[in-house]
């Protein structure tokens, strides 16, 4: 997924359309002054006003008791799996799932902690049978099964809750605790009409991306019981997650949380509308299923991908272009750009 997705030979980013990812959003004028404007305190002594309101407002939005403001999603998931295990435990986890395969395996690095991967679902979901299959007998030659962890979405696609009981239920069935990779969770609640508590009750622990299709530029929030976040913010302090007058950023989060998520639906409406032209050429091998949200794939050989990324830079659209090409839909994405888009795919014959 995320082979290529740096620029080269762009001068001016800020003239082309990024269709990489939702975290390259930038704030537009009226969220940069939400920034400017922002209250701030030092957030270690917590004093930050922003800060604390955007802890407690998605933790009272999800229907959990306590939240923690993490500079990243990826801190955020690790803060989760150090709160929840100790060293040598074992973490059950989706192959494909970012925690296990994008995030430097920093649980086992800094934690000391091992993930027994898991097969996914051609929908995104855990089969709950290799869930029961993968525990440990309580025998000193394997670790100890602690930890489930799901995610929602999983490249772009929103598990239904049907689905996601099932996986969580089979974790509980030997007591292991449930983190939910939610870093795209909004996403999953749009699609799915689903609100936020109802998708969050199964979790213990829930991380929430602000920088992805919530539109703000840096930030994640950790939410969970009132002991689990006292005890995560002793390893945020520890991982150099403390940060001071962050009330800047923690503002825009708030912002974005209070008046984007229903901006979600127009991303999911284009991204169909996307891979329904591109279908239509009768030229790309698209991958977008019906649970798909912000995101669609598209399979092509070597040599034709790097003609397609030299093709859409000269209409001014960035593309990661590969083998499996991700495009996602975003905020600073209009029906406008929607346009040039198609017609950029459409004028492709590499």
């Amino acid at each position: 997924m995320y082979q290529n997705l740096q620029t080269q030979n762009i001068d001016n980013i800020a003239d082309f359309i990024d269709l990489r990812s939702d975290t390259v959003t930038k704030p537009d004028a009226q969220l940069r002054e939400v920034m400017a404007a922002a209250d701030v305190g030092d957030d270690v002594y917590g004093d930050d006003p922003n800060v604390n309101a955007l802890q407690a407002e998605m933790a009272e939005k999800l229907g959990k008791e306590a939240g923690l403001f993490l500079p990243s999603s990826t801190q955020s998931n690790l803060v989760a799996m150090l709160t929840h295990n100790a060293r040598g435990d074992e973490i059950l986890v989706g192959r494909k799932y970012h925690i296990f395969k994008y995030e430097a395996g920093g649980a086992a690095v800094l934690g000391g902690l091992t993930y027994d991967p898991l097969p996914v679902r051609d929908d995104g979901s855990l089969n709950p049978e290799d869930i029961h299959a993968a525990i440990k007998p309580d025998d000193s030659h394997f670790p100890i099964n602690t930890t489930l962890v799901l995610e929602n979405t999983n490249s772009g696609q929103a598990i239904s809750m049907e689905r996601t009981m099932a996986a969580v239920e089979a974790g509980r069935a030997h007591n292991l605790n449930v983190h939910l990779d939610g870093a795209r969770m909004f996403n999953a609640c749009v699609k799915l009409g689903v609100d936020a508590p109802t998708m969050a009750a199964p979790f213990d622990s829930i991380n929430i991306c602000l920088s992805k299709g919530l539109g703000a530029p840096v930030g994640a929030v950790l939410v969970g019981s009132k002991d689990f976040i006292h005890k995560a913010k002793r390893w945020r302090k520890m991982l150099g997650g403390g940060m001071r007058q962050a009330g800047i950023i923690a503002a825009a989060g708030r912002f974005a949380l209070h008046n984007y998520v229903d901006d979600l639906a127009d991303d999911h409406r284009r991204a169909k509308a996307l891979a329904d032209a591109l279908n239509e050429t009768g030229r790309y091998d698209v991958i977008y299923q019906d649970n798909q949200t912000n995101m669609l794939f598209v399979h092509l050989d070597k040599d034709r991908a790097k003609k397609l990324g030299a093709h859409m830079r000269d209409h001014k659209i960035i593309v990661s272009a590969g083998t499996e090409s991700r495009i996602v839909l975003h905020r600073n994405i209009d029906d406008n750009q929607l346009d040039q888009i198609i017609s950029a795919f459409k004028s492709f014959n590499g």
